[in-house]
C-alpha cells in the first residue's frame, strides 16, 4: 500500500503540547524531537515513526530543551531550574537554578558542559556528569549586561543575545570575560541568535522583521561581508506591517537556512548570495520555532501563537515535520553571462 502524500505543510505529529511551543530540536544521532512547552512539559518524539517517546512535567513552563545524547537531554524553566532528563530510565535530576525563569539552555560538545541563561542577566555552566546538588555541578556563573534571550553554539564559541541589543561573543575554554562584546546591528529587540555551522559568524532576528549577518572575524575584509535584510512583513493599504522573526534554523549540510515569523511564514535564505530560496505556504499561526533533522531531510516547525498580539482565539499548538526537497535548500549556482566572441 502507497501510504498518502503529506499536506502542504508537512505530516502533524500526533499529542502536541497543550499549550505555547517554547523550542523544539532535533537529536544529532536519530530523528528523534525535543520540545518544550508553556504547559510545563518537555517531550521526546520519534519524528518518523509520528511517535511520543516519554514526557516529564515540570514545576513552571518549560522555556527551552537541548539533548545530551539519543535519549537524554536538559530544559531550563520559569521555575528557575535546570534539568537533566533521561528519558529510556524515566530519571530527572535537578543539575541546579537560577535567580530567576531560565530562558536558554545548550550543550556543548567541545567543552562537555551545560550553558544556560537566564532572567536573572547570568550565564552559567554546568557539568552534567556531577552528582545532584548544586555545589558539584555548578562550574561558573557569569554576569550578562542584560536578561538573556538567546544562545547559539559552535564549536567553542559561544554567542549570547540579550535585552538591551547586547550580544557577548565567548571562548568557552575561558569564559573570564567575552572575547569580543558587541551591539546588535538591528535596532530592535534581538529574539533569536544562530551560530554558522561553518563557525565563522551567526545570524540574528529581531522582533521588526529583519535578519542581520555578522562574522565574528574584527579584519575590515571581514565586517565588509556583513549585512542585514528584511523578510516577514508584507504590504497592507500602502502600510508595511511587519512580524517577528521567532526562529533561525541553517541547513547542516548546505549551510542555508530557514527563517520562522509571526506571519506564519516559513523562507529559506542563501546567506552567501543574497536569495531567497523558498516560502512555504503558510501555517495556522506564528513559527514558534525551527530545527533541520541532522541529515537536513525533514524540517521540524512548531505553528504555535507566541503572543504577540495579546491573548485572543487562536490555532491550536502543533508540530508539523517536512520532507525537505533538495530544490528548497540547495543554493543556486549563480549564472554569469556569456563573455562576447
Amino acid at each position: 500500500m502507497t501510504s498518502a502524500v503529506p499536506p502542504a505543510p508537512g505530516r502533524e505529529l500526533s499529542s502536541p503540547p497543550s499549550d505555547g511551543i517554547s523550542n523544539l530540536r532535533f537529536s544529532n544521532h536519530s530523528d528523534h524531537l525535543l520540545v518544550s512547552s508553556w504547559d510545563k512539559t518537555v517531550r521526546l518524539y520519534d519524528a518518523s515513526a509520528n511517535v511520543l517517546r516519554g514526557e516529564f512535567l515540570h514545576g513552571g513552563a518549560v522555556l527551552d530543551c537541548c539533548f545530551h545524547d539519543d535519549s537524554s537531554g536538559f530544559s531550563a524553566s520559569a521555575d528557575h531550574s535546570v534539568r537533566r532528563l533521561v528519558f529510556n530510565a524515566g530519571k530527572e535530576d535537578i543539575l541546579g537554578k537560577h535567580d530567576a525563569p531560565v530562558r536558554c539552555v545548550e550543550y556543548s560538545y567541545a567543552a562537555g558542559q551545560v550553558i544556560t541563561g537566564s532572567w536573572d542577566k547570568t550565564l552559567k555552566c554546568w557539568d552534567p556528569r556531577g552528582a545532584s546538588g548544586q555545589d558539584r555541578t555548578l562550574v561558573g556563573t557569569y554576569p550578562q549586561p542584560e536578561r538573556v534571550y538567546s544562545l547559539s553554539l559552535v564549536g567553542n564559541r559561544l554567542v549570547v543575545a540579550t535585552a538591551g541589543r547586547h550580544v557577548n561573543i565567548y571562548d568557552l575554554r575561558n569564559m573570564s570575560q567575552p572575547e569580543q562584546r558587541r551591539e546588535s546591528s538591528l535596532k530592535y529587540q534581538t529574539r533569536c541568535v544562530r551560530c554558522y555551522p561553518n563557525g565563522t559568524g551567526y545570524a540574528l532576528s529581531s522582533v521588526e522583521g529583519r535578519v542581520a549577518m555578522e562574522f565574528f572575524d574584527l579584519s575590515e575584509a571581514s565586517q565588509a561581508k556583513k549585512y542585514a535584510f528584511k523578510c516577514h512583513r508584507r504590504s497592507e493599504a500602502g502600510r508595511d506591517i511587519v512580524y517577528p522573526v521567532n526562529a533561525i534554523a541553517f541547513h547542516p549540510i548546505y549551510g542555508t537556512f530557514a527563517t520562522g515569523g509571526c506571519d506564519g511564514f516559513v523562507n529559506v535564505w542563501d546567506g552567501n548570495n543574497k536569495k531567497r530560496l523558498y516560502q512555504y505556504s503558510k501555517y495556522p499561526t506564528s513559527i514558534a520555532a525551527l530545527s533541520f533533522s541532522r541529515d537536513g531531510r525533514l524540517l521540524a516547525v512548531a505553528s504555535s501563537y507566541t503572543f504577540e498580539e495579546g491573548d485572543k482565539p487562536h490555532e491550536p499548538d502543533a508540530i508539523f515535520v517536512r520532507s525537505v526537497n533538495e530544490i528548497e535548500v540547495k543554493p543556486k549556482p549563480k549564472v554569469y553571462p556569456n563573455p562576447p566572441a
